[in-house]
């Protein structure tokens, strides 16, 4: 039976003494230990045709004889299909579309970040750059908040909520050869319409920053530059 759900608030409160006090003991001995310096992170960027065909974006992309056998094959057709090649770095990486959108990646938050990276700047004269929202509910809050303003004025189409480009099923779709900043989370070859199409796969703010400069960046270089003024 499911008849009682977290989102009932006396009964997260009932339940959460219980959660809380589950707990490894004191003395637990581990295989392993993962210690992860979030300072150190950088924004990640695909290089391939596959999700996990990823790099930090000062990185270089990888030489295929270093990744595992069973990756070489697919990693040679990868580059060959993205025009890149090993030593290469995606910072810098032409792009003809910038698409913000997909349930994944076009929440509210997502939209208030990239919002805030545009303001005050311009798209890019060479890049076609749309936002969709990923639901309806995410459209109607942003509009309210005036979210949707940021973006018409910073030269982007605002679109219903909906798939679109995540994989090309209406009129959104890459056309020959294009190369997309994309902030969807697949990146395969025809993903986005066009069996030529390339797509970067990035986070919403570095979407932004690729839609104002017309290129793959470091959306942090962005945040540091004063907006332009009249």
């Amino acid at each position: 039976e499911t008849d009682a759900f977290a989102d009932d608030p006396e009964e997260f409160e009932r339940l959460k003494p219980y959660w809380e006090s589950i707990r490894s003991d004191e003395d637990a001995e581990y295989d392993d230990v993962v210690t992860i310096d979030g300072g150190a992170l950088e924004p990640m960027v695909t290089w391939g045709t596959t999700p996990g065909q990823g790099i930090g974006i000062s990185e270089a992309i990888p030489a295929p004889e270093n990744l595992p056998e069973s990756e070489r094959d697919t990693a040679r057709r990868a580059q060959e299909h993205m025009r890149v090649a090993p030593g290469d770095r995606m910072d810098g990486y032409p792009i003809d579309v910038a698409f913000l959108g997909s349930c994944t990646n076009a929440r509210l938050a997502d939209l208030r970040r990239a919002a805030w990276i545009v303001t005050g700047r311009e798209v890019h004269p060479d890049v076609r750059a749309m936002v969709v929202p990923g639901s309806q509910r995410v459209q109607a809050a942003a509009e309210d908040e005036g979210l949707k303003d940021v973006f018409t004025e910073a030269g982007f189409e605002w679109r219903n909520a909906g798939c679109s480009m995540c994989l090309g099923m209406n009129e959104d779709q890459l056309e020959g050869d294009e190369a997309c900043a994309s902030s969807s989370n697949r990146n395969f070859v025809g993903r986005q319409g066009s069996k030529d199409g390339r797509t970067v796969l990035m986070n919403p703010q570095m979407v932004a920053a690729a839609a104002l400069e017309g290129m793959v960046t470091d959306v942090r270089e962005v945040e540091e530059r004063e907006v332009p003024t009249a």
